[in-house]
């Protein structure tokens, strides 16, 4: 009967990520929140109901796969290209200000020249950002198409490169017989391979979509594999994220015929199964060591280190590439997420020996806390300009997503009523109707 505690599990996984998402959402709060703290709940630091799992964490790299897939197939491959140098600008400044953050904590608790690489470790430990929470979150508000949305989407994905090129270059400076350049070859192949053969595959891709005359089973279930196989060759042979993979290949289909539609159909996997395992399972993987003194303050400046080196470092890479005060304030927030990346370079340096093992508990906590901290403040930061369509429309880089939609319909009922109740039934004619998406399909 224990071979089948996997049921229950994703049972109450589902069932309480629901219900703490609507509880959250009643307090003007993404549901995000809901489901990270559901994890923690149930995990072994609270009530110990839920444990980490193969299983689980399978599930979970699903989920965020899925989760990027999804975000490249959205995502406006034309724009993305303008919009490359301030990405790169505001990922390499917040990196930067985090690096040397980082490095001066961890100096002053571990002082000893000996102790240089960990020191900068942390620096590096808090350089990554998760930008899996942010999207799902900015995607719930229906912010993810506005111009500091497509900001902290490209700078995002660019902080995941920059943050496996220090990765890199720290485990290279702490064993001799890694060799950094065949490493840096590596990285710099899988993209430049991820553009040529990106282009031939997207022209293929449109044809054979373009030979049906309507939407298709057999194009999401084939280009979701082909997201699989993409995620698997860019871990096992090059050395890059899987979701970084993931991300690309739904850049090579976006702009295609059938792209709404195979996100779509993903989105319905990743609401249902996916996307609440994977973030539940950040908190059910939080076991946290005993504290003294030392810990908790080295936690809670961690923690105010993690917020602030990215709003700073983010904000000030925004303002140098133009953006207004507000929106620099969130893209900087926006970026303040840790998550399974910073996790993944923790548990490197462990292992590699480029990390104090009393660091990983305080690192655990940031993990956490910024995951927790990052969509309420997005919603603050976002809640301070009126909601509205143009506000939805500010940047192509991101196509709206299926909450535009929802958003757009409901607002076009409240008009109805308000025309209606002040005697102008017909008013609401002048206003444009949502279009509907096409949802016919055939095996």
């Amino acid at each position: 009967m224990e071979d089948y505690d996997f049921l229950f599990q994703v049972a109450v996984i589902l069932c309480s990520t629901k219900l703490l998402g609507i509880l959250t959402k009643r307090f003007d709060m993404p549901q995000v929140v809901g489901a990270l703290i559901s994890g923690l709940i149930l995990g072994p630091s609270i009530l110990g109901i839920l444990h980490p799992t193969d299983f689980l964490n399978q599930l979970a790299e699903i989920g965020v796969i899925v989760l990027m897939f999804n975000a490249g197939l959205q995502t406006d491959i034309n724009e993305l290209k303008n919009s490359g140098k301030s990405s790169f600008v505001i990922a390499l400044a917040g990196v930067i200000v985090s690096v040397a953050g980082g490095y001066f904590l961890a100096f002053a608790f571990n002082t000893g020249h000996e102790n240089f690489l960990q020191n900068v470790f942390i620096g590096v430990v808090l350089a990554s950002t998760s930008v899996s929470i942010t999207v799902e979150t900015l995607k719930e508000m229906g912010k993810l198409s506005t111009r500091s949305g497509n900001a902290i989407l490209g700078a995002a994905l660019t902080d995941d490169i920059l943050g496996i090129v220090c990765l890199t270059i720290m485990t290279s400076a702490a064993d001799p017989n890694v060799n950094i350049m065949m490493i840096v070859v590596k990285i710099v192949a899988f993209f430049v391979l991820s553009v040529v053969v990106g282009m031939m595959l997207h022209r293929s891709i449109q044809k054979w979509m373009s030979s049906a005359g309507r939407d298709r089973k057999r194009f999401a279930i084939i280009l979701f594999a082909f997201c699989l196989i993409y995620s698997y060759i860019a871990e096992r042979y090059f050395g890059i994220a899987d979701i970084t993979g993931a991300f690309i290949a739904g850049l090579i289909i976006s702009n295609t015929t059938r792209a709404t539609y195979v996100t779509s159909r993903c989105e319905t996997l990743s609401y249902m199964l996916l996307s609440p395992i994977f973030f539940a399972s950040i908190g059910v993987k939080v076991e946290l060591p005993e504290m003294n003194a030392t810990i908790i303050l080295f936690s809670v400046l961690l923690l105010l280190l993690a917020i602030a080196s990215k709003v700073v470092g983010c904000g000030l890479g925004a303002r140098l590439c133009h953006y207004s005060n507000s929106e620099s304030i969130r893209i900087g927030v926006g970026m303040i997420s840790r998550g399974e990346v910073t996790l993944i370079v923790a548990n490197k340096g462990i292992s590699s020996g480029l990390m104090n093992p009393m660091f990983f508990g305080p690192v655990i906590i940031a993990v956490v806390a910024t995951a927790i901290i990052t969509p309420i403040l997005l919603h603050v930061v976002y809640k301070s300009k009126a909601k509205g369509y143009s506000d939805l429309v500010e940047s192509p880089l991101v196509e709206r997503y299926q909450e535009v939609s929802e958003f757009d319909l409901a607002t076009q009922t409240i008009l109805d009523l308000h025309h209606q109740m002040s005697g102008n039934p017909d008013g609401a004619a002048e206003k444009k109707q949502p279009s509907k998406p096409n949802n016919g399909e055939t095996k």
